[in-house]
């Protein structure tokens, strides 16, 4: 059985690949019936993997700028097969005027599947 910290380098892992554009790491984390709420893009839950190829592939949230991810008020709840992560994310990138921070609340659940964990649900919301 993982450690706490184990299943923290797998979400680390899964949110790295999000914000470095990293394709083939986001699907090996995520489960293909994800389901995702982003307040910021619509109010309307967003199924599947085919919004977000497109968006990671295009480096949306960094645009390939040099950043950094802190994960603030961490919780883990864990339930057999399935871990609760749920945390504030300040993501800083460094943009032509300077650094810019972004901070939003964000829940994130994972199933053990037998290749591993997966995030199946993703549920997004203002930190401020």
């Amino acid at each position: 059985m993982e450690t706490e910290a184990q299943l923290w380098e797998f979400l680390e892992k899964h949110l790295a690949s999000i914000y470095q554009g990293d394709w083939a790491t986001y699907e090996a984390t995520t489960h293909p019936d994800l389901s995702l709420y982003e307040w910021f893009v619509t109010p309307h839950r967003l199924d599947g993997l085919a919004f977000h190829r497109f968006m990671i592939e295009h480096n949306w949230a960094t645009s390939g700028r040099p950043h950094r991810l802190d994960l603030l008020e961490k919780r883990l709840q864990r339930y057999g097969d399935v871990a609760i992560f749920t945390y504030t994310l300040l993501l800083t990138v460094e943009e032509e005027g300077g650094l810019k921070h972004r901070a939003v609340n964000e829940s994130r659940v994972a199933v053990r599947f037998p290749k591993g964990w997966k995030v199946v649900h993703v549920h997004k919301s203002p930190a401020g």
